[in-house]
């Protein structure tokens, strides 16, 4: 690490973490994620990225800055994502202890993205040979900004993708608010991780700047920037102004069964649980023309035709889908179109062979009229990778059953007529920035079923700000409806209108609100943010090399 005389407070103020700067690291990566759900200390994320800058910044070696990067991943993803230790206590093949082992691992993988995007951030900018200038902070800050949007999008698709989190979400604000999540439009989830990144350097830069005893006037172009900074940071405190409840014409009824993990796959509870949702989806006046969303796992029907005899008998009502289906129709009434979470199988010469995520349409009759499969499984919930090679040492899939999920083609819209035409993203699939819409038949609304009972207290907050980032980005409410919560109505604006709290039974009736016109996001999908990335790593190669010419 190198040492500057002249380093200003918030370095000097750095010290003891300068002495042990893998340690801090780990801690500075943990406080970051205190800015995501269910904390959502977002100052604390601020504060974050712009200690890992000072660090890197003091780095001598692109494995230095690499190693720091991967130490603040380390930290940032152990935290952040802790609720998947969770999901190991409700499954019996494998011990419970081993989730907390399980988070560590996962960590130790998606550390690597943050370190590849310091390591570039370093090779791009060369801190070491800037010799401290100002422009020279800056133009660190800008290529961490541009490698943090690249490493963020990789993280995303690479080994099917791990798209939780994206450090852009801890500017979103309350549920009624927005903040700096209204640029999302234009420049999509990854640009607004990179955004967060340039907002955390200017306090590295502004120090420098004082430190250094420049004039007063070479500092008035960082007054316009404070201002719109300011002025879009109090949107995170108070309601977005410019965003204004609306109802459409569609009318619908949400519910959420509070349907906990520790029963939902067990078939003594499966005739209860369909009660406890039957009830709470039954038409308050007769003839109501309605969309009724129920949620994924909630059912444990076979609603198809076709499997072997015995599986009816095991799970069916009846020990007949057609009963199923009819029995759903009198519940909904005679002028409802259901949505629900279902599983169905895939048979091969009169046996099954695996299974299927899916969302089955039934209307009031009792037909199926529409059918949508997951295609963004899970791996280890949906199936075991590599699984002749990981069975044999004990490991097993978290989801109950043996027969592992297979995919279905992507996003899908269906036109249901007087209901609109939905799209359909199953749990997880809403996560993924650019890949929840058909690009060649935009829906009037999302429909989110998922299962959120896996996820402890930190989960479904979190899975709720994701979703609220892909209505924004989109320009199109989304309705999830969840077992044990939070199930909410968001429309297209990102704002939370109405939602049914964790662990609480309850229903939604209202009219879907409206979507907006096509976003430049919802157009052209990543390409914004990857164009952004390119952008503002141009504007730090153009102040490393005016640094560079001055000296």
């Amino acid at each position: 690490m190198q040492s500057d005389r002249r380093a200003p407070v918030l370095s000097q103020a750095l010290s003891p973490a300068v002495r042990y700067p893998r340690i801090a690291a780990i801690a500075f990566g943990a406080l970051a994620a205190c800015g995501f759900q269910p904390l959502a200390l977002w100052p604390l994320t601020l504060i974050a990225i712009a200690c890992l800058l000072e660090l890197v910044a003091r780095t001598v070696k692109a494995c230095d800055a690499f190693l720091i990067g991967w130490f603040f991943g380390l930290g940032h993803f152990t935290l952040g994502d802790n609720w998947i230790a969770t999901a190991f206590t409700y499954q019996a093949n494998m011990p419970a202890w081993l989730g907390g082992i399980a988070v560590v691992l996962l960590s130790l993988y998606l550390a690597i993205f943050p370190a590849l995007a310091t390591m570039a951030a370093w090779l791009l900018v060369r801190p070491d040979k800037a010799k401290g200038r100002g422009g020279g902070f800056a133009a660190l800050a800008f290529a961490f900004a541009s490698a943090w949007i690249v490493t963020e999008w990789v993280r995303a698709w690479l080994f099917t993708g791990f798209a939780w989190n994206p450090l852009g979400v801890a500017l979103l604000g309350r549920f009624d608010a927005r903040g700096l999540a209204l640029v999302t439009p234009w420049i999509g989830t990854y640009g607004l991780s990179g955004l967060l990144v340039l907002l955390s350097g200017l306090p590295g830069l502004f120090g420098r700047l004082v430190a250094r005893g420049r004039s007063p006037l070479r500092w008035l172009w960082t007054v316009p920037v404070l201002a719109l900074a300011a002025g879009l940071g109090v949107l995170m405190i108070v309601p977005d102004p410019w965003a204004r409840p609306e109802e459409g014409s569609i009318r619908f009824t949400l519910i959420q069964p509070d349907l906990r993990q520790e029963i939902i796959d067990d078939p003594r509870y499966f005739e209860a649980n369909f009660r406890k949702m039957a009830r709470l989806s039954l038409p308050r006046k007769p003839g109501e023309k309605r969309v009724v969303f129920w949620p994924e796992s909630g059912l444990g029907d076979y609603l198809r035709d076709g499997y072997p005899r015995y599986l009816y008998r095991l799970y069916t009502y009846g020990a007949d889908p057609v009963i199923a289906r009819e029995r759903i129709g009198r519940v909904i009434g005679p002028y409802g179109l259901l949505l629900a979470g279902a599983v169905d199988l895939v048979i091969e010469n009169g046996d099954e062979v695996a299974a299927r995520n899916s969302v089955t349409v039934i209307n009031g009759r009792g037909d199926i009229v529409a059918g949508y499969s997951k295609a963004h499984l899970v791996p280890y919930g949906e199936y075991l990778p590599l699984r002749w090679l990981l069975e044999p040492l004990g490991a097993s899939r978290l989801v109950a059953g043996a027969l592992d999920f297979r995919p279905g083609p992507g996003p899908r819209s269906y036109d249901f007529g007087d209901w609109g035409e939905a799209g359909v993203q199953i749990c997880y699939e809403i996560v993924f920035s650019g890949e929840v819409v058909d690009p060649f038949n935009r829906p009037d609304y999302i429909y989110n079923p998922s299962n959120d009972g896996w996820f402890g207290t930190w989960g479904p907050p979190q899975h709720l700000a994701q979703a609220r980032l892909r209505a924004i980005e989109e320009g199109l409410p989304i309705l999830r409806s969840t077992t044990t919560g939070i199930s909410a109505v968001i429309d297209a604006n990102g704002i939370v209108r109405s939602f049914i709290p964790w662990r609480q039974a309850g229903r939604i009736d209202g009219r879907i609100p409206p979507p907006h016109e096509p976003t430049l996001f919802s157009r052209y999908g990543n390409a914004l943010p990857l164009a952004f990335a390119a952008l503002i790593a141009l504007a730090a190669v153009s102040m490393v090399a005016l640094s560079r010419r001055r000296r």
